[in-house]
């Protein structure tokens, strides 16, 4: 009997990385119906045209889900092995969490929980992030716990991941699997 690998697939990047696009084309090349699950908010204009871009560019042919908060709630919810769930993106998702002012201890308790389920989901789940530990050191403690919180998360993500992915200029980069 052949070795069944991890259905999860975390794809990381910079801002403008084409790490999203790419996301996109590997839940394509499934061939399953595709589930979007949206971390965002749209606090202003700008992100609401954004937002509302970016549904317009994967076209009619995605489920879309708002989860600005209960992402592995909403998960358990949609991942099976008769579709790909997509989650873009998981730095909007920390943001969240912090500025819904979850310490420490319950920002672990939430990246445990998802990495519970991502250590063997029941179907396939593509996860976008931004990585955010290349730059400097940032200047204020909000910023740093920021970058923090985002490693350590995709830290826990890549170990359980089946594949990990580094996007740059447009250019994945297998890295895991």
């Amino acid at each position: 009997m052949a070795e069944q690998r991890n259905g999860a697939v975390f794809v990381l990047g910079g801002a403008r990385s084409g790490k999203s696009a790419y996301a996109e084309k590997l839940a394509r090349e499934t061939g399953l119906p595709r589930h979007y699950v949206a971390t965002a908010q749209a606090f202003d204009d700008e992100m609401r045209a954004r937002i509302a871009r970016h549904r317009v560019d994967r076209g009619a042919d995605w489920v879309t889900h708002d989860c600005p908060l209960s992402l592995t709630g909403v998960l358990r919810e949609h991942i099976r092995p008769d579709r790909v769930v997509l989650v873009d993106c998981l730095t909007l998702w920390v943001t969240n969490l912090m500025m819904e002012e979850q310490g420490d201890a319950a920002m672990d308790a939430a990246f445990d929980d998802l990495v519970s389920l991502l250590a063997s989901p029941p179907g396939r789940v593509i996860l976008v992030s931004n990585e955010v530990g290349l730059g400097i050191v940032p200047e204020n403690s909000m910023a740093r716990a920021f970058r923090d919180h985002a490693g350590r998360l995709h830290q826990k993500i890549a170990a359980v991941a089946g594949e990990v992915y580094f996007v740059a200029a447009g250019l994945p980069l297998k890295m895991k699997g």
